[in-house]
């Protein structure tokens, strides 16, 4: 449809936010590995349905997934502190089976409990027990609390539940579902932002696809009515976004690539940047040209020689530039925009520090190789 767009207009160039884009540039060819791009018009279409590509803090929903180890659930922590800053009301959802956020914000972590509790002003966070969820969505649909109670406690409906594929994903995503539209005493939406620390990459889209299942296999009734509801909130470009993290490694951009091919084509989710984790800075190629202005024949003592500090800092310079080439590979890959985030070598422990630096996730995005920036920096108003 893009293409025909561009090729109606008589193949002249289009500017898309501020690039100037012909027609042609819409077919990609493969990597140097052989890996070939998701189609470029894939990406236009979903920034087109979501143009000017907005700040993060325009979204309700924000769901943060990716590889196992890239890092996923410090960036939700990155983002709703950064929210909140932001004077956001923010909503922070652990679906993982074991708590860990509180211990990015508290140096003696209290477990958050399926009701939550704040963790900062402006920043409630809970975990979300899909059995407690569950008990939830019964109580409200029959009634009759202590009874449900008792038979959802029973041994034979717990062996049930653990045989039902996908009831899991669909009561958290119902919860959730609940809470984004929960309001205060003025009718005003309870949280501004709630961001959902998704299962990882694999997992999280099927997490996200089992309201389209249960829908096609329940016509009627309160579940179908009920997963309606769900699915239209998942694809709702104006308030939900699917936020991939990865790494500036092969493997993880890969897995990012596709990720974010099935988001796409199965789950029709708004994805519009990736977050590319722990990115090194330019420190060793520096230090390498400071190394090279000094004297040949300087000594220095209780230090390697400038030969063995030189070799060491190429070694830690290629590194680096391996890292730049697979943030542009990621991009290139997935035509899509990232953001960069810092190696914290202080770590995310409650006082290193992070929340003070938590703001680099709201950057604008760019596109690697053409250091062209995306859309506006600061949300609207």
């Amino acid at each position: 449809m893009f293409r025909r767009r561009l090729e109606a207009r008589g193949g002249t160039d289009f500017r898309f936010h501020g690039v100037a884009v012909s027609p042609g540039e819409l077919d990609s060819d493969r990597d140097d590995e052989g890996i070939s791009p998701l189609p470029r018009f894939d990406a236009f279409a979903s920034f087109l349905l979501t143009a000017p590509l907005r700040s993060l803090l325009d979204y309700r929903l924000i769901v943060v997934t990716g590889k196992g180890g890239t890092g996923k659930t410090v960036v939700a922590c990155e983002l709703a502190e950064a929210a909140r800053r932001a004077g956001k009301s923010v909503l922070l959802i652990e679906t993982a089976a074991t708590e860990s956020l509180a211990s990015l914000f508290e140096s003696s972590p209290r477990p958050l409990g399926y009701t939550g509790r704040p963790l900062r002003p402006g920043l409630h966070a809970l975990h979300l027990d899909p059995h407690a969820a569950l008990a939830d969505y019964a109580r409200l649909q029959i009634g009759l609390g202590a009874l449900t109670d008792r038979v959802l406690r029973t041994e034979t409906f717990q062996q049930l539940l653990e045989a039902a594929p996908g009831w899991r994903e669909l009561i958290i995503l119902g919860k959730i579902w609940h809470l984004e539209q929960k309001t205060d005493a003025k009718k005003r939406p309870l949280y501004d932002l709630l961001i959902v620390d998704a299962p990882s990459t694999g997992h999280g889209l099927t997490f996200l696809d089992v309201p389209r299942i249960v829908q096609s296999a329940v016509r009627a009734g309160p579940l179908a009515r009920h997963a309606s509801w769900v699915e239209s909130l998942v694809h709702d470009r104006k308030r939900t976004l699917m936020l991939p993290v990865t790494l500036p490694e092969d493997l993880p951009v890969l897995e990012t690539k596709e990720l974010i091919e099935r988001a796409r084509n199965d789950i029709d989710i708004a994805v519009d940047r990736i977050v590319v984790n722990r990115m090194p800075g330019r420190r060793a190629s520096h230090a390498t040209r400071d190394l090279a202005a000094l004297p040949t024949n300087l000594e220095l003592e209780c230090l390697p020689t400038l030969p063995q500090m030189r070799a060491m800092l190429e070694h830690a310079g290629r590194k680096e530039e391996l890292a730049f080439a697979q943030r542009s590979r990621v991009s290139e890959l997935c035509s899509l925009p990232v953001v960069d985030l810092p190696n914290r070598i202080r770590g995310f422990a409650s006082k290193s520090g992070w929340s003070e630096e938590s703001g680099a996730i709201l950057a604008t995005p760019i596109w690697p190789d053409e250091a062209v920036l995306i859309g506006p920096a600061e949300p609207s108003a």
